[in-house]
């Protein structure tokens, strides 16, 4: 399946969508986080060991928030972005600028696309859409 390319446009419709996805994301992963710590204490294991199974197997409570995570996972996916992380918060969405392939770049709390990047350099690539603006050609 060919992946869609989005204009600037339609990686910028999605946003709100997003802010609401990535928003209940942080509050699920952070009560994952919680309760897996709490399950390595008990255990006596490193919390980055458990595995999905394991977690669910020792503390059937947290299935749902694991459930809940990857459906939200699966509903960025859904959108055509690329999810890069919690953390940062970030989602990629594929474009061309140039006629070279390229990322949007989105992190959470933006309320609209500012940055992009090429395919190879990531988050510490991006380059602000104002610098590039007036010589880029990219779809809109």
């Amino acid at each position: 399946m060919e992946q869609h390319v989005f204009s600037l446009e339609e990686a910028n419709a999605l946003i709100p969508k997003l802010e609401l996805i990535m928003g209940r994301l942080q509050q699920r992963v952070a009560e994952l986080r919680r309760g897996i710590d709490e399950l390595a204490q008990q255990t006596g294991k490193v919390a980055g060991d458990l595995t999905s199974s394991e977690i669910i197997e020792l503390r059937p409570t947290l299935r749902p928030a694991i459930v809940e995570v990857e459906q939200l996972l699966g509903e960025i996916e859904e959108c055509g972005g690329e999810f890069k992380g919690l953390d940062l918060g970030l989602v990629d969405f594929p474009t061309e600028i140039n006629g070279e392939p390229a990322v949007w770049c989105w992190q959470f709390g933006e309320k609209e696309i500012g940055y992009w990047h090429s395919l190879h350099e990531g988050f510490a690539g991006r380059q602000p859409l104002s610098e590039r603006r007036a010589r880029a050609t990219y779809l809109q």
